[in-house]
């Protein structure tokens, strides 16, 4: 699962942004989706021998159980701050806040809107990250960083059309 999900990945991030040769590309991109589904496949064994283990010694299964044996498997698996397992934390930290977001809403903490909040999601999500792409850049995550400003300061120098097909920061000319 992990192949599948990163070598797209990885392939499009890789010839998009990163410079070197074909080969050392290659490398990178193998070598992301290496790390990738090696971590998903040791996290998985971790939380499902310690939900087993959990259930064996307690006798069942309780709803604390999950939240333990995956704060184990994500500390000894995803506690390395890397750039594979930075982006599978982001990945996931997006997915926990609209799923609490959802539950809120679900047990009544939170009343139903009235209106579909997703609007004002988005526009508070896009005006903060700006906001730290032009006056706290350093604070963004790498790829973040480098999508953004292939998007908001690459784009303000054309040259052709390739520099829309390809990319559109070509090295100085000597």
């Amino acid at each position: 699962y992990g192949a599948k999900i990163r070598a797209p990945h990885a392939l499009v991030m890789t010839f998009l942004f990163k410079s070197g040769s074909l080969r050392e590309k290659l490398k990178s991109i193998a070598q992301a989706t290496y790390t990738h589904s090696r971590n998903l496949a040791y996290f998985v064994f971790t939380y499902k021998g310690l939900m087993a283990l959990q259930s064996q010694l307690q006798g069942k299964k309780i709803p604390f159980h999950s939240f333990f044996a995956a704060c184990i498997g994500g500390w000894l698996v995803f506690g390395e701050n890397n750039p594979i397992n930075s982006q599978i934390i982001m990945y996931l930290l997006s997915r926990i806040l609209f799923g609490l977001s959802r539950l809120a809403v679900e047990k009544g903490y939170v009343p139903q809107p009235k209106q579909d909040p997703f609007p004002l999601v988005a526009a508070l999500i896009w005006g903060t990250v700006l906001w730290l792409f032009e006056y706290h850049r350093q604070t963004l995550q790498p790829s973040l960083q480098s999508s953004m400003t292939y998007l908001y300061d690459d784009s303000n120098v054309w040259h052709d059309i390739s520099d829309f097909l390809i990319y559109n920061k070509r090295p100085d000319s000597k």
